[in-house]
């Protein structure tokens, strides 16, 4: 008989400090996550080094509950995969480094994981990958459709080039002096609206699969201040809805046609942002138009960031022979 194989992730690129046990590539074993929202939420947003001295506090108490949780010890562990970027450098030097003690301590291999991958194999704890298929990922930092030929194959084939949506959709947020992260509560607001509002769609030139929102997120702020110069209300609610639609048309709409191009048999969706509901209702919608594709939505727990889906894409790397050494660093600039 095959050997189960145990596979622990870490998982400190940005202000969650979080750790999973993953067997066999897709099943869940222990998942653990410290967040720290509370603390940015009165910058506006995350503050690197007090993300890194969280980390700091919390990546042993993470690990410790997370080999609990599964009943396991580091002598049952086959390999450890973490983000080795990108990501705010002096928060993945925490998981890397805690990451190597561990290997260098118990014998185990290590796997150094693209953050991003991680995001696109979120999926696989959900369903099984079918290829070719086409990934949209959407986040706080990145907005990126990925074509996959097979496991560990990433072509990005489109991405942002300016602001990613997650970007956007903080910045607007915080316009309408929403709490961080605004993300959120952009999407409650929206469905509380009417898009009602003319706002900008940049599709860019034909053909293209990259992304813009820079525009869109000045032309909400034009829009808010003229209004005002003017004397006028405008209802947040509106404005959200109408700022949210713009956003969900273009991401639905090139995913739509990347997907019929390419002939892609699965469409996964990743990222922070795939959280949002106005996203993932509106491509359940959309897809329903192409039935020959299979459209997989990962749970909310999964959509942020988080270490199961780190080992989960660490496994294939860990099949296919990949491994890390002790010369292993935090790379913020990391390419998939």
């Amino acid at each position: 008989m095959n050997k189960d194989v145990y596979v622990l992730g870490i998982e400190t690129s940005c202000d969650e400090t979080a750790a999973a046990i993953i067997k066999n590539g897709n099943e869940i074993i222990a998942n653990v996550v410290a967040s720290q929202i509370k603390s940015h939420r009165r910058f506006g947003g995350v503050v690197p080094e007090i993300a890194s001295r969280h980390h700091v506090e919390q990546i042993t108490l993470v690990l410790e509950e997370t080999l609990e949780q599964a009943d396991l010890s580091f002598k049952d562990i086959d390999a450890i995969a973490v983000t080795e970027g990108p990501g705010l450098v002096g928060a993945l030097l925490i998981g890397v480094n805690a990451a190597k003690a561990i290997a260098f301590a118990h014998g185990i291999p290590i796997i150094g994981v693209h953050h991003i991958a991680g995001h696109i194999y979120a999926n696989r704890l959900v369903k099984e990958m079918h290829f070719p298929l086409l990934s949209l990922v959407v986040s706080g930092g990145h907005t990126e459709l990925v074509l996959m030929k097979g496991h560990g194959e990433f072509e990005v084939i489109g991405e942002t080039r300016d602001d990613a949506a997650g970007e956007a959709y903080d910045k607007v947020a915080r316009t309408l002096a929403l709490p961080y992260p605004g993300g959120p509560h952009i999407d409650r607001l929206a469905h509380d609206g009417s898009p009602n509002i003319e706002l900008p769609r940049a599709w860019l030139e034909t053909g293209s699969y990259d992304f813009s929102f820079s525009g869109l997120k000045s032309a909400v702020i034009n829009t808010l201040h003229n209004a005002k110069q003017r004397g006028e209300d405008i209802l947040p609610e509106d404005l959200a809805a109408s700022f949210q639609q713009s956003v969900i048309d273009v991401l639905v709409g090139k995913t739509m046609r990347a997907a019929e191009e390419y002939k892609v048999k699965q469409v996964l969706l990743a990222g922070g942002v795939a959280a949002n509901k106005g996203l993932r209702n509106r491509l359940n919608e959309s897809f329903q138009q192409l039935p020959d594709i299979d459209l997989v939505i990962p749970p909310l727990s999964l959509c942020t960031d988080n270490a199961a889906m780190i080992a989960a894409a660490g496994t294939v790397m860990y099949e296919q022979g990949k491994r890390g050494n002790m010369k292993m660093n935090g790379n913020p600039g990391l390419e998939l």
